[in-house]
């Protein structure tokens, strides 16, 4: 499923095209972590990638990175083939995991200047661009203390910063708000649209729907190893149509009647809480459904504790396409073989 979007944006910087990898545990099955994925990235744009746990989005930044070499297929950044020049690549991306890599026992101005002359900026050069992400990222009080003293937010904080030492022209995120509390996660999006406006190109994935809904300029989402839809985020939700009636029940003992009406005023296939309680149906004309599905309830004497009107989410497409949750991604050779015991 592909949508054609609206948007007009560069030509992409980031390609790939029919990647796969398949990884085969001692004892197990083989598992397909990427089954001919397509992917493009704008050049100044983030795209986010989505899919359920085991997808496959964490070995594609992967691929994308050169940290793993695929079995087939190719990708490109910036016109350099990244599977056969990866040394070309290195320079100009940065990269935060979803666990924050630094040295915990250096400081965090210390652990980025280690990053500046790991990089053979020189000595006078790598302070300087320390100092200008502590800064930046809002670390100065806590420069000169140890990493391993630090709070979640501020080591995912000074990781980020790691990443961004060289100015790269591609930033890759994997689940780079994983942990953190809602009001440092509102301080990461905000750097990371600043970079954005600076011209940096984001690839991103994400567990949090919300966080893809707020910054992403395009989303992919992933499901068993490839590309199952694409488009903006409005595009997304309007591909699964309608708005939602959801109404809340007083009693459970109401819902089989309740589900009965719904089916004759909505327009999909109602959905209902395991406790019986909260329906969901989606419907053309949602206020017109509304008022119908009310005016049976109370002939009917079905009592509510809540009714109400809403678009579709990126959870309902997110569902809809792929009948899971969005997780936490892990797809390591450690944690593939893990799953194919199980």
């Amino acid at each position: 499923m592909s949508l054609a979007t609206s948007n007009v944006f560069p030509v992409s910087f980031i390609e790939a095209e029919s990647l796969k990898k398949t990884y085969t545990p001692r004892g197990a099955s083989p598992v397909h972590a990427l089954d001919g994925l397509d992917l493009a990235v704008p050049q100044g744009t983030v795209t986010a990638l989505l899919g359920p746990n085991g997808a496959g989005k964490t070995t594609a930044v992967k691929v994308l990175t050169t940290l793993v070499t695929p079995d087939s297929g190719t990708a490109v950044i910036d016109g350099i083939d990244v599977i056969a020049h990866p040394e070309r690549i290195r320079p100009i991306i940065g990269v935060s995991g979803q666990y924050a890599a630094v040295d915990e026992n250096l400081t965090a101005f210390e652990n980025l200047d280690m990053v500046g002359r790991l990089y053979h900026l020189g000595a006078s050069a790598s302070r300087a661009r320390a100092r200008e992400l502590i800064e930046l990222f809002d670390l100065t009080e806590a420069q000169n203390r140890p990493v391993k003293g630090f709070s979640g937010g501020m080591r995912r904080r000074i990781d980020l910063a790691c990443a961004l030492v060289t100015r790269p022209r591609v930033l890759f995120l994997d689940e780079p708000t994983t942990g953190l509390d809602p009001r440092s996660r509102l301080g990461m999006w905000d750097i990371i649209t600043t970079l954005v406006g600076e011209g940096t190109t984001v690839l991103l994935t994400t567990q949090y729907l919300e966080e893809a809904d707020q910054l992403a300029d395009s989303i992919s989402v992933i499901d068993d190893g490839k590309v199952i839809a694409k488009g903006t985020s409005d595009e997304l939700k309007a591909s699964i149509g309608g708005q939602r009636v959801e109404l809340s029940l007083v009693s459970p003992d109401d819902s089989t009647a309740a589900r009965e009406i719904l089916v004759r005023h909505g327009s999909g296939e109602p959905t209902v809480t395991a406790d019986g309680r909260a329906l969901t149906v989606t419907a053309d004309d949602a206020p017109a459904a509304l008022q119908r599905i009310l005016a049976e309830f109370g002939s009917s004497g079905i009592q509510l504790f809540d009714a109400g009107m809403r678009r579709p989410t990126l959870d309902d497409v997110f569902l809809k396409l792929t009948g899971r949750s969005a997780t936490v991604d892990d797809e390591s050779p450690a944690t593939t073989k893990k799953k194919a015991k199980r």
